[in-house]
């Protein structure tokens, strides 16, 4: 079993910046791409931004050249820098990871969410 552990949501103001951690631990072999989604209220779950095993990143429109995605694979863990946020940034953001168990089956988790808040 693979367990996520998500940090860095809160309160801040439009303009302001968050960094949000997701950390994987577990028997782990192997990790593949690393993504955040989000979910607003009323509003489905979507993509924020991926990124592969070999850096390979993308991002959805709303996103470009204000967040950045990043990733240490030594401690399998993926970031997510947010700058300039706007209201519409608000939602409960989840990090989901995909790769492979010491036993070579193949793991889909998702993190428990974190809350980000952008006030106007």
């Amino acid at each position: 079993q693979v367990q996520l552990v998500e940090s860095g949501g809160g309160l801040v103001q439009t303009g302001g910046s968050l960094r949000l951690s997701c950390a994987a631990s577990g028997a782990i072999f192997d990790i593949n791409d690393m993504n955040w989604y989000r979910q607003a209220p009323g509003k489905q779950r979507e993509l924020v931004a991926g990124i592969t095993k070999s850096g390979r990143t993308n991002y959805a429109d709303s996103v470009k050249g204000r967040f950045t995605i990043s990733r240490d694979n030594a401690k399998n863990t993926v970031y997510l820098q947010m700058n300039s946020l706007k209201p519409e940034d608000t939602a409960v953001y989840y990090c989901r990871v995909r790769g492979l168990y010491y036993s070579r089956a193949v793991f889909n988790s998702w993190g428990q969410g974190t809350q980000v808040t952008v006030s106007s």
